[in-house]
């Protein structure tokens, strides 16, 4: 396991969103967060840079939790289709499988729904995969 996927490690936005994490390992990750009026945009529904977050974490940690100790990946493509709107009160689950991982490149795909399976959104990613630490990350 890398530093980088180190299940213990929430980023501080992710904390300060109410961002929960849940399943974490052998290629698949998810994070919950119950919506609420701050997480809203002007139209009283969470907002879709919520969403892309979201599935960016889960997608990323479907990845990173495969990682060899020296490895590192980043984001470098997330498709995302906004299918349903989630409200203040609902619980939402953000997954994310690993589908195919080669030596430099992971696609990864992904989905939110409501407690109640309803579905909010859709995702697919591309993730680049490094041997080592980039060093702009020393």
């Amino acid at each position: 396991m890398s530093d980088l996927s180190q299940p213990d490690h929430m980023t501080d936005m992710a904390v300060e969103l109410g961002i929960q994490r849940g399943e974490w390992g052998s290629g698949k990750a998810s994070f919950s967060l119950l919506v609420e009026n701050r997480h809203c945009n002007k139209a009283g529904v969470a907002h879709g840079g919520l969403y892309t977050l979201m599935l960016d974490m889960a997608l990323g940690g479907s990845l990173v939790c495969t990682l060899k100790k020296n490895e590192w990946c980043a984001t470098t493509q997330i498709n995302v289709s906004f299918i349903n709107a989630a409200r203040p009160g609902e619980e939402i689950v953000a997954s994310g499988n690993l589908e195919k991982r080669g030596k430099h490149v992971a696609h990864l795909s992904g989905k939110i729904t409501t407690q109640s399976g309803r579905m909010i959104a859709t995702a697919t990613g591309v993730w680049a995969i490094w041997d080592h630490k980039p060093t702009s990350q020393s």
